[in-house]
């Protein structure tokens, strides 16, 4: 037997070795197994058409070509710590809980839902309203991805990408224009803020979106905490942690990966049974988050605001473009919320 027939033979070993160790993986991998909050019926959600999905949705208090742009959360949130305090009330606070990657045709699921922090929110008397990422309501041109970065910057600074800078998710943004982490605090109207993540391209790598802001709170000695877990369940527990001082953070941002970790790795689908198994863990650790802000022993003199919103929708296993599943996001939040940019 010559050199190159003993080479050839080697390599035929090796490769099907290698595909009996493929096999073996492939059949020794466990089915997957939903959490606890996973209702009846989850895994045959009839499959419809998304403008139709859109409109079955009977809590919105407006329609999906009336949405708002993502940009108003910043404009609630300073309106209300710009707005005097209520009668009985001693002190303003407010917390975003972001569900990032979370298509707005998930509120099908509600109905079924046996732990939903948006469900806890409107049968509490709150509300909720569409609006959209990416700066432009479909089927308009896109004026920004939709992108995790450029979205969630898009909320806390109140303007578009030609103006934060953030064009994409390795693109870091500059100290100015200031998110409310920080204007919030050096303008007075708040004591301390904090935000809560897991997603490294918040603040924890080189490009990072808000690294520039960490190092320039650090720096400065400003109260704002950018605090990083190494998943989800890290970033509620934080939350909880936060929450449960006596003087605790005023002004809370968090985003929870559930959704969008199920999307790219599945499919943003209904579905998708891991999709959907991402909007019930998001929803069970959103209502363990609002349960402790209600819980709190100064609850009933401090003036609460309390937000769940999304980046970005998502179609196949991916975002960032033009369609309707991608643009569509919605608020629910527990006070009133408007209907158009002047109301």
């Amino acid at each position: 037997m010559n050199k190159s027939t003993k080479i050839l033979l080697a390599c035929i070993c090796v490769a099907a070795v290698a595909a009996v160790v493929l096999v073996v993986v492939l059949l020794s991998k466990p089915a997957y197994e939903p959490g606890p909050w996973f209702a009846q019926g989850d895994d045959s959600v009839a499959e419809m058409d998304f403008e139709t999905e859109l409109n079955s949705i009977s809590v919105m208090e407006n329609t999906w070509d009336t949405a708002l742009p993502q940009t108003v959360i910043h404009d609630l949130i300073q309106a209300h710590f710009d707005s005097p305090l209520p009668e009985g009330k001693t002190e303003k606070k407010a917390i975003v809980i972001g569900y990032d990657g979370c298509r707005t045709d998930t509120f099908r699921l509600l109905e079924t839902s046996k732990r939903s922090a948006i469900n806890l929110l409107l049968q509490n008397g709150g509300h909720a309203i569409f609006t959209y990422a990416g700066g432009a309501n479909y089927p308009q041109k896109l004026l920004q991805k939709t992108s995790t970065a450029p979205g969630w910057c898009s909320m806390l600074t109140g303007v578009l990408s030609d103006v934060h800078g953030v064009t994409g998710n390795d693109t870091p943004k500059g100290v100015e224009p200031k998110t409310l982490l920080l204007s919030l605090v050096e303008s007075g109207s708040v004591d301390s803020s904090a935000m809560y993540v897991s997603w490294k391209k918040h603040f924890s790598t080189d490009k990072a979106t808000y690294r520039a802001e960490k190092d320039y709170a650090e720096s400065n000695s400003i109260p704002a905490v950018y605090l990083r877990a190494e998943d989800d369940a890290g970033t509620r527990q934080n939350i909880l942690d936060d929450l449960a001082k006596a003087d605790c953070t005023d002004f809370i941002f968090s985003t929870h990966e559930y959704t969008d970790h199920a999307g790219h790795g599945s499919g943003f689908s209904l579905q998708n049974i891991e999709y959907v198994d991402g909007f019930r863990n998001a929803e069970a650790a959103g209502v363990d988050i609002i349960e402790a802000v209600e819980s709190r022993p100064t609850y009933a003199e401090e003036d609460w605001l309390i937000l769940i919103t999304t980046d970005h929708g998502g179609i196949q296993k991916d975002h960032g473009g033009e369609s309707f599943e991608e643009r569509i996001t919605f608020i629910v939040s527990n006070k009133e919320l408007p209907l158009s940019l002047e109301g």
